[in-house]
């Protein structure tokens, strides 16, 4: 959405810069994504000034050309070369120095440089109108009538401004502030300064006339209907003003008619559409639905089916209109309308959002219909828009105005309490700081004690419906920044609220994963159906499909997190950014039976170099063991310990494992299958582990169960096992925890050899055993006997070789 700041102006008192502005929106959740100036004339005239002819003969090498000396208020007179027939000694004119860039009227910019001109220097130029854009005069240069000193900017003396325009990314709940009222709101509260509502004056219709008559059928689909009758209005360009307010937010001005509708739509929020009267069969407009199947031809040439549940603007004949969504390509208004109907209404957002997605029709007036508009603004958005078609366009209004708003719809009541406000929050604020943002913000209050209060929510409020809402008004309002941090934050939550809490637990681990190098992200959860039938791990059935799909790229719910996570690192990869370490939380859709299932997933993924090379340690690849290491450190933290470990069977993995605990599945982890990653163009190795968060949620301990450190050493012992190269490490770590009981605390392999000083299917390992008593010293007889004893179990269940 773009919205102009010299447009805002109108509407609130802004001294501040448009970066200080875009900082305030920003705070406010109205994220400005950039900043873009736009001029009147192209290039600004900078480098362009006042100056004044001091002398002027005729050049000794040329006919037509003179030489002059100009005063531009430097030290000395610029020596300029001039061939308009109209240059005179005394002249004030516009004076492109050297350096300046012009951008005439036609042709390719230009840089103006020092030059030689028939063996005379020249360093300048003498401008006419059409050299510097201003228009198509070229005649002669211009010749100024003022007294404004030598060396002043000409844009100074044109008048000339520039225009900010921010491009703010509109979240989908911020319905209200899809105009430039609806920004200026939210400035409004920040800084507490007032509106400045467009004057309205009462329209009175000219007595004994007729307009175009009203009715509606369908009052769910559209609960307000306003409009009127303007006769005599002359269609032709806008003026310039106008062009200038639409043309900075980039829409093309098509007529004063249609331009003033789309004005107040970028100004007030109000969609309006003016339809030829002439094309209304039978002077009535009836809102009601068609015919299942009947054809209408909308404004972009397109014949379509309409469905019976589509609401329509209509004549008594047919279609003029798909109410909220699309004009008729046979009612609008051309040069040759001469009597408007006006429409300003409120339609039904479902209604409306259905019908947008059912035609694929996206337009400014049912992005805000869909979303919710103010259904007490039409009455005032149609006066407001008759009163500029009369002043712009002429023509008077006839017959009745009319207003059909069977069934007003009601205010929001939300009971609110102080103190939860602040506990949200996380910081106390005083009553009256609550009030005043809350006021600010256009939000009555009722039955108001010192601990609560009743919210009196405005319509075209459609997000704030519930407490939380009224609290993130008032956050917002605040300001999060100003919301200190609490170095105890986390620990007075934790005793406070010692439940299980799903986002709390989502904040640790992410503080983990960001503490060793990881940065989240957030991906589509609309994915293309290719990614599922490539995996025989992934049943392409279980796709949850999307009826009304933009894309085939974006055609169906994702069943895992490892396509649109590969995407991510595909991106990243071509912009030269390599070494990645990515997590995140997401949710994953599947279709069983007929049922739809959801399932949050937390993912890792980690490519590239482990760490920077510098003077101290050359810089290696991640290995499978990286992620590993990240992977037990997070189920550590959930207090998972002993896992069963079995070989990863996805085709997901070119190798990889899958770690269980209580028999059930928490993660599964290895190299991505290269054939899968190249579906995304990932050429580099990828490593990647897929969570079941659902379930390691389950596990976290609500208490933390220790013992004090044991008064009796541990003892360490190494032995070298040489076993069959199917043998894997967790086929000895259980035999081992099976035969020791609580005496083995740990076991680390330090060494794993294969070569050719053992058989070719064998390999070595090299580990060693940490055996400890928590109730005495071990004697060297208990501990010989326990390492006797792993001998013999390895040597008879292993066939393993003991290397002395």
């Amino acid at each position: 959405m773009k919205i102009s700041l010299n447009w805002l102006k109108q509407y609130i008192d802004l001294h501040e810069s448009p970066e200080e502005i875009a900082t305030l929106l920003t705070a406010t959740g109205l994220e400005v994504e950039g900043i873009e100036e736009v001029e009147s004339i192209k290039g600004g005239l900078k480098g362009l000034v006042v100056g004044q002819v001091t002398n002027c003969i005729p050049h000794p090498n040329a006919d037509k050309l003179k030489l002059t000396r100009v005063d531009v208020g430097t030290n000395e007179p610029l020596p300029i070369v001039c061939g308009a027939p109209n240059v005179a000694e005394g002249q004030k004119v516009v004076v492109a120095t050297v350096g300046s860039t012009l951008y005439p009227t036609t042709g390719e910019p230009f840089q103006i440089k020092k030059a030689k001109i028939r063996g005379e220097v020249s360093e300048g130029m003498i401008c006419a109108e059409d050299e510097i854009g201003l228009g198509q005069s070229h005649d002669g240069i211009m010749v100024l009538d003022t007294q404004l000193p030598n060396g002043t900017p000409a844009a100074e003396y044109l008048q000339l401004s520039s225009d900010f325009v921010f491009e703010i990314g509109l979240t989908p709940n911020r319905a209200d502030a899809a105009s430039h009222m609806g920004v200026a709101r939210d400035l409004k509260a920040v800084l507490k300064r007032e509106l400045k509502w467009p004057k309205v004056n009462d329209l009175k219709p000219a007595p004994n006339s007729k307009g175009v008559d009203l009715s509606v059928e369908n009052t769910e689909a559209c609960p307000r209907y306003s409009g009127l009758t303007i006769e005599g209005v002359t269609v032709q360009e806008s003026p310039e003003w106008l062009q200038k307010y639409l043309k900075a937010i980039g829409i093309n001005p098509t007529n004063n008619v249609v331009d003033i509708t789309n004005y107040v739509l970028h100004a007030i929020g109000q969609p309006m559409h003016a339809f030829d009267a002439a094309a209304i069969d039978g002077q009535k407009v009836i809102v009601k639905n068609l015919e299942e199947g009947t054809s209408f031809t909308t404004l972009d040439e397109k014949e379509r089916k309409l469905f019976a549940e589509d609401l329509m603007i209509c004549s008594e004949k047919g279609g003029l209109c798909i109410a909220g969504v699309f004009g008729g390509i046979n009612s609008g208004v051309t040069e040759k309308t001469t009597t408007v109907f006006l429409e300003s209404a409120y339609f039904s957002a479902d209604s409306i959002r259905k019908t947008a997605q059912r035609h694929q029709l996206k337009t400014d007036a049912a992005f805000r219909y869909e979303r919710g508009t103010d259904p007490n603004l039409t009455l005032y958005a149609l006066k407001y828009a008759a009163q500029l078609i009369l002043e712009i366009a002429g023509g008077r209004v006839v017959g009745q105005i009319h207003d059909i708003y069977p069934q007003p719809i009601e205010n929001f009541l939300i009971d609110v309490s102080y103190s939860r406000i602040n506990q949200l929050i996380g910081k106390k604020l005083s009553t009256r700081e609550v009030d005043e943002i809350l006021a600010g913000l256009e939000i009555q209050q009722e039955n108001k004690t010192e601990e609560n209060f009743t919210a009196i929510v405005p319509p075209y409020r459609v997000d704030v419906q519930r407490e939380a809402d009224i609290v993130e008004e008032v956050l917002r309002i605040y300001g999060y920044n100003n919301v200190e941090l609490q170095p105890t934050l986390s620990s007075t939550f934790l005793s406070e609220f010692p439940k299980k809490d799903a986002d709390s637990l989502q904040q640790e681990t992410s503080r983990l994963l960001s503490g060793a190098g990881f940065n989240e992200i957030i991906t589509n959860s609309l994915t293309k159906h290719q990614y599922a039938e490539a995996s025989a791990s992934i049943n392409s059935e279980e796709d949850v499909h999307i009826l009304n799909f933009l894309s085939e790229e974006l055609n169906v719910m994702r069943q895992s997190l490892l396509f649109s996570g590969l995407e991510v690192l595909e991106r990243n990869i071509k912009r030269r950014q390599t070494d990645l370490k990515l997590y995140e939380f997401g949710t994953t859709y599947h279709k069983k039976n007929n049922k739809y299932t959801e399932q949050s997933r937390l993912s890792l993924f980690i490519t590239g170099a482990q760490a920077q090379e510098s003077w101290l340690d050359k810089s290696r690849l991640v290995r499978f063991h990286d992620l590993s290491q990240i992977v037990y450190q997070l189920l550590n933290k959930f207090g998972i310990h002993q896992l069963d470990i079995e070989e990863a069977s996805s085709d997901v993995f070119a190798y990889g494992i899958s770690l269980s605990y209580r028999k059930k599945p928490l993660v599964h982890l290895g190299k991505v299958n290269p054939k899968l990653a190249k579906l995304c163009d990932v050429k580099q190795e990828v490593f990647y582990a897929d969570f079941d968060w659902e379930a390691l949620q389950k596990y976290y301990p609500l208490t933390i169960d220790f013992e004090p450190l044991s008064k009796y050493p541990e003892v360490k012992r190494d032995l070298s096992l040489v076993v069959d190269k199917s043998i894997k490490f967790e086929d000895i770590r259980k035999l081992a925890v099976k035969n020791t009981g609580k005496l083995l605390t740990g076991l680390r392999v330090f060494d794993v050899y294969q070569g050719d000083k053992i058989g070719a299917n064998e390999k070595a390992y090299a580990m060693s055993f940490f055996l400890q008593d928590q109730q005495q010293t071990l004697t060297d007889k208990v501990i010989d006997k326990t390492m006797q004893r792993l001998i013999n179990v390895f040597e008879k269940e292993l066939k393993a070789t003991i290397r002395r």
